[in-house]
């Protein structure tokens, strides 16, 4: 996804990229923020140093590659000697501009609201404090991620652009502006905690480490004692995803950490053969063939109205073809009314509950769903 910004020169002050010609770093370097505590995610490195921490954001379509280095340095001391080439970041940053709900969500939990100064895609915000703060203009509305408003953002004083890079990407003139660009590739991770752990780089950038940790500590120790529930089922319903667009129906890779959830809740994924970890187009054919006797059927969607089986079969008469059709065993996620989008990467162990709430009922029969519904009638 491109991003266009206007080029401005004067913002220079807090937070530029600097590159620096020195080979050698500080030898002081020690175990890091978190010491060995980044487990699960293997989509960046923290090291910390006299001065400054490092924070290397690994390129998730090329192997041995790096997307980007980060220096951390804090905003009330100089710059130390002799750091890597990198891109200077001054923390905790101040006046954020977020690209995606997901990092919004985050940043809200790390309690620095505050310090974000304006959102693109505003729409699929739904955490409503966010929306109270953006409809009075406490944080600004930029726009779309592709398109954003320029002059808006350059007003606010922006000392970082957070963003979700994509393979080929680029964001157009901001990348001379100065202004860093923080890449955070979570939605890459495989692994379901390797997402959520991503909020320790967050935690990193606005000051709140030790919150942050916190924050993981709990999700990870939640999802782990979940996740043990299923460890002794027998039987593992079959599960299809997702909905046909156009022409394409686009499904989770076997190699996701959705597909990694949907095996840690006890399902049998139709689709865990697909390779990779982002999605898989496939025709309505191949799905037909794979997924027709499935068990149960799930899918998120973004509507005004709840989905229902006449819509669905409205949408595309073949629908009605695969078996959780007529065994009425599909479970529909309106993102539209709910916080699935903002909530799930950085809280899996809410999904997995639900999972195993509706694919082994017994194991959780009390639980309050907030994601998936049975589609009525």
């Amino acid at each position: 996804m491109t991003r266009l910004f206007i080029l401005l020169l004067l913002y220079l002050v807090i937070g530029c990229n600097i590159q620096q010609s020195s080979s050698s770093e500080n030898k002081s370097e020690t175990s890091g923020v978190f010491g060995d505590s980044i487990r699960y995610a293997s989509g960046y490195t923290i090291t910390t140093y006299d001065g400054y921490t490092k924070v290397e954001v690994l390129d998730p379509w090329h192997e041995g590659r790096l997307l980007q280095r980060y220096l951390l340095v804090p905003r009330e001391n100089p710059l130390p000697d002799a750091m890597p080439v990198g891109t200077v970041v001054r923390v905790p940053i101040r006046n954020i501009v977020v690209y995606a709900a997901i990092h919004v969500k985050a940043l809200d939990e790390l309690g620095v609201i505050d310090d974000i100064a304006g959102v693109c895609e505003s729409r699929y915000i739904k955490c409503s404090a966010m929306r109270s703060r953006i409809k009075s203009g406490l944080i600004q509305d930029l726009g779309k991620a592709t398109s954003p408003n320029i002059e808006k953002m350059i007003a606010l004083g922006a000392e970082a652009v957070i963003a979700s890079p994509f393979n080929h990407g680029g964001y157009g003139a901001v990348e001379k502006t100065g202004i860093p660009i923080i890449e955070c590739a979570d939605y890459m991770e495989a692994d379901p905690l390797g997402r959520a752990e991503w909020i320790k780089f967050l935690g990193l950038l606005t000051g709140k480490s030790a919150l942050a940790d916190s924050l993981f500590r709990e999700t990870a120790s939640n999802y782990i004692k979940i996740k043990a529930l299923t460890e002794n089922i027998v039987y593992r319903p079959k599960l299809m995803t997702e909905l046909r667009y156009g022409a394409t129906w686009y499904v989770s890779g076997g190699e996701s950490y959705m597909a990694q959830i949907f095996n840690d809740a006890g399902a049998d994924y139709l689709f865990s053969y697909l390779p990779g970890t982002g999605g898989v187009p496939l025709s309505f054919e191949t799905v037909l063939n794979t997924a027709i006797h499935a068990d149960i059927w799930m899918f998120t969607y973004n509507r005004d109205e709840d989905m229902t089986y006449s819509a669905l079969r409205s949408d595309y008469a073949s629908y009605d073809r695969f078996e959780p059709f007529s065994n009425r065993r599909i479970y529909g996620c309106n993102a539209d009314r709910t916080q699935y989008y903002e909530e799930v990467p950085m809280h899996p162990d809410y999904l997995l509950a639900e999972l195993i709430a509706i694919f082994h009922t017994e194991l959780l029969p009390n639980h309050t769903f907030r994601y998936f519904m049975p589609l009525r009638e």
